[in-house]
């Protein structure tokens, strides 16, 4: 048997975890690399092929939570450096953050917090020079960080100035600040089942929302749960699986998603009973597509092109489904990088495209066809101006106003013209986990 003193060291457990939620935060901030891109795919980082289930949950949460507070961390660690975070190496910066991360908002013992990040910080030769530096710091958080924290709990710091000036200005203040709270919370799992809503609230340990969703708290992969393998539901934020439900019985009539992966919407609209076509001109999103309806047992027609340029049916279509490229500002909960990406200046280059799509739907109808455009977007350029600045160019098109009792009684998710528009702050919960939607805006159109 070799003697010991020849085994390869083994890395301190955890340290591989905190070191790709490094990368991965430094991806998003200083890379400008979304989070799904990192994370899947083929240009997911290695390092996650080695990972254990558990540490990669843990990385998960890491970098959400980092990013979903990066605010109040910046506050926070502002305050205990005299000097501010060193620019000049990166692992300095993301090893506070994830120490800070981990001591204010995350059940870790203060003093692994501290020692990994020292570690990770010992492990990168830029930043070597910063380990005391970092073990100070994070020790004083452990002694005043909450503190600070409480300092700036009303002040939206969670969010770019830009985005929350704008909410503040449609949405008024106190509804921005509500819907800037609930982001700060880790979202939980939605659901969209194909039948028996109760039932699987009861066996995935959830409950049913008042909009047929089933919500529930994630432990470890969805792959694992009961009913996934089976194909008897799909993940999607019960906000997402509102517009299907404005086309009404659409048993046996031709409708097309436009931009449809990875295919949620396609999923409804195919379980309802319609004769789907689902286009997107990614062909790995489309390719994505056919492997989920696959493992749901339901039929779609999917085309990989650009919808824009797509000839439709040659005698045109019973409905059109827009769920349009957009800024995505509604989807922070769940993708908290969305908030640091974007620039305010994505707007009207998203309304530019959205414009396009809106008006090659109207050519697709045939008379009587109804539209159903949505967005995930709170912007209301991307919403509500969107479907007025369609309205008046389009006289053969006129707006159905949606009826509380189609939204299950939730009258307070229409807007005043008739239009749905779901918030972050929208259905809250004793258990800030178990609240929330995403941000949605939907409208119904019918062509005469």
């Amino acid at each position: 048997m070799p003697s010991q003193r020849f085994a390869p060291p083994s890395e301190v457990p955890g340290l591989a975890a905190r070191r790709i939620a490094a990368d991965i935060v430094d991806g998003v901030l200083h890379k400008h690399r979304t989070l799904d891109d990192q994370l899947d795919g083929s240009g997911a980082h290695p390092g996650l092929k080695t990972l254990a289930d558990r540490d990669r949950a843990l990385m998960r949460r890491l970098v959400a939570t980092i990013l979903r507070r990066l605010g109040t961390l910046g506050h926070v660690l502002s305050r205990l450096l005299d000097k501010g975070i060193p620019s000049d190496a990166p692992r300095a910066q993301s090893a506070l953050l994830i120490g800070a991360a981990q001591i204010l908002w995350m059940d870790v013992p203060d003093h692994a917090a501290v020692d990994l990040s020292v570690r990770l910080v010992q492990s990168d030769r830029r930043a070597a020079r910063y380990a005391g530096l970092v073990n100070a710091v994070l020790r004083r958080c452990a002694r005043e960080g909450q503190a600070l924290v409480e300092e700036v709990a009303t002040q939206s710091l969670d969010l770019p100035p830009w985005l929350m000036a704008r909410w503040s200005a449609h949405y008024g203040e106190a509804t921005a600040r509500d819907m800037a709270l609930a982001l700060g919370h880790e979202p939980s799992l939605d659901l969209t089942v194909k039948s028996d809503a109760e039932q699987w609230a009861s066996r995935l340990h959830g409950e049913v929302l008042p909009t047929g969703s089933v919500r529930t708290v994630l432990h470890g992969a969805v792959t694992m749960l009961p009913g996934f393998t089976e194909g008897q539901w799909w993940v999607q934020d019960a906000a997402a699986a509102l517009p299907v439900r404005l086309f009404g019985d659409i048993k046996g009539k031709s409708i097309a998603d436009l931009c449809a992966a990875p295919g949620g919407k396609t999923a409804q609209l195919a379980q309802a009973g319609a004769h789907v076509t689902a286009i997107d001109r990614s062909p790995a999103r489309v390719a994505r597509l056919r492997e989920n309806l696959n493992r749901l047992s339901l039929q779609a027609e999917t085309v990989v092109a650009d919808a824009v340029e797509w000839a439709g049916l040659a005698d045109g279509l019973d409905g059109v489904l827009i769920d349009a490229p957009c800024t995505s500002t509604g989807t922070i909960r769940r993708h908290p990088d969305v908030a640091w990406l974007r620039q305010e200046s994505d707007v009207a280059a998203m309304t530019v495209l959205q414009q396009r799509l809106l008006r090659k739907s109207v050519s697709l109808l045939k008379p009587g066809g109804m539209l159903v455009y949505c967005t995930c977007s709170l912007e209301p350029e991307e919403g509500e101006q969107a479907v007025a600045s369609l309205l008046a160019a389009e006289p053969a098109l006129r707006r159905v106003p949606i009826e509380a009792s189609e939204v299950f009684g939730l009258s307070e998710i229409i807007t005043t013209e008739g239009d749905l528009r779901t918030l972050p702050s929208h259905l809250p919960h004793a258990d800030p986990k178990l609240g929330g939607l995403d941000g949605f805006f939907a409208a119904r159109l019918v062509k005469s």
